[in-house]
């Protein structure tokens, strides 16, 4: 069960997701239940079908789900529950778990625990739960409400500790709940002391897909502001109405581009992600600043590169985008929030920095020196060739979740 429907995979938890979805599929049976809050993506439930038994895709509209939510302030629940609940959904479910004996339900993102807490399936025997938290929501929102203001501080603020609260809830309730990493896992060890049933599956990244020789001939190679030749490149790629890149991005636009415009004019800072905010798409009327909205193919455009950007502010778990860069044999300037979740050596596979005299001249020294950043980028890709493709991430959640199996039923086999 997860939050968002699993394709196209596009951005970070869909990108997640689908690999779930894949790896469980060619070893088990599996049916899957989702929401789906991109209109377009309501299309590609038939391609899920090619490795589900079932497939039940219920629409979420964002407006309505902003509506649905609102109650919960008044409450004691976390916005994030009532905002990802659909009755549509919950029936399916129900029938689901009544007509089928299911070895182990899978929640993708803690609100989706909600259908399991609320069913009144009759069933014979009880599933594992399974909870792949991804990372902490909670903390997610905690930073949020660090960096508003006025009544947005407060709602933040709350839905941290009702989550937090909730989070707490689910992992009593469930078998087994997993992170993308250890640095996850141990965050919500310090807020739960008490938890015992925390294992890690980390993200990957597909390196065949993402591989310096893979991108097409098409993008932004040869263009330059201003009409003229010769642009360095820095790259941004991610979806562009989620808070965490926009923020991001504007705190990258308007405070460290003009510094390193100041010493090289002909740097294009090009923002490529689909649904683009107001506030991004006005970047794009700036000089040396290109927005390009969705496309269907992202290499290209990290393949121009001369140095991907990666400036998350607020950021939880594990960025695919860092990885994906690094996987193409780029070089990457992030800050710790993005670097977060991997184990990649700052200066050696990527650079970091997290204030904005620190980020600029880490970009600067990149374009200064081509042959530095041809070397960070030749480690980068050798070090996620060796340490993050996705076959062992996900044999880490399926080898638990077989073993409990096993110890609940009494005997060896397969789920």
């Amino acid at each position: 069960m997860a939050h968002r429907i699993p394709y196209p995979p596009n951005k970070g938890d869909k990108i997640r997701s689908y690999h779930q979805v894949r790896h469980l599929a060619d070893r088990h049976e599996v049916d899957l239940g989702c929401l789906c809050d991109v209109e377009e993506d309501l299309g590609h439930a038939e391609a899920l079908k090619t490795w589900c038994r079932q497939v039940a895709v219920d629409r979420l509209v964002p407006w309505q789900a902003k509506m649905l939510s609102t109650p919960a302030l008044v409450q004691s629940k976390p916005l994030s529950v009532p905002y990802f609940y659909r009755k549509a959904l919950q029936r399916t479910v129900d029938r689901w778990l009544t007509c089928r004996d299911y070895d182990a339900v899978l929640c993708f993102s803690s609100p989706m625990a909600e259908y399991l807490f609320r069913s009144r399936a009759r069933v014979s025997r009880s599933p594992l739960w399974v909870m792949d938290f991804c990372d902490m929501d909670s903390d997610k929102w905690l930073q949020y409400s660090k960096r508003a203001s006025g009544p947005l501080r407060w709602v933040y603020r709350r839905e941290a500790e009702r989550l937090l609260d909730y989070e707490r809830k689910v992992q009593r309730r469930f078998d087994a709940c997993f992170f993308v990493s250890r640095r996850e896992a141990d965050l919500f060890r310090t807020r739960v002391p008490s938890a015992d049933n925390l294992y890690v599956a980390p993200n990957g990244v597909d390196t065949e897909y993402f591989h310096p020789e893979a991108a097409a001939s098409e993008g932004p190679v040869g263009e330059a502001p201003e009409g003229k030749e010769g642009a360095n490149h820095l790259v941004f790629v991610g979806a562009m109405d989620y808070a965490a890149n926009v923020d991001g991005v504007l705190w990258f636009a308007e405070r460290i581009l003009p510094r390193i415009r100041e010493e090289v004019p002909q740097v294009c800072f090009w923002v490529v992600g689909s649904r683009p905010q107001p506030s991004v798409r006005a970047l794009g009327e700036r000089p040396g600043i290109r927005v390009t909205g969705f496309v269907e193919d992202v290499r290209p455009y990290v393949a121009s590169a001369d140095c991907v950007v990666v400036p998350l502010r607020l950021a939880r778990g594990v960025q695919n985008k860092v990885l994906e860069a690094m996987a193409m044999g780029k070089a990457a300037v992030v800050t710790s929030q993005a670097l977060g979740g991997i184990e990649a050596q700052p200066d050696r596979e990527v650079l970091a920095a997290d204030d904005e005299e620190g980020f600029a001249r880490a970009v600067l020294h990149l374009l200064r020196h081509p042959e530095l950043s041809r070397e960070l980028g030749d480690r980068a890709r050798r070090f996620v060739e060796k340490n993050y493709g996705w076959e062992a991430g996900m044999n880490a959640l399926e080898r638990v979740v077989v073993s409990l199996h096993q110890g609940r039923m009494g005997k060896k086999g397969t789920a």
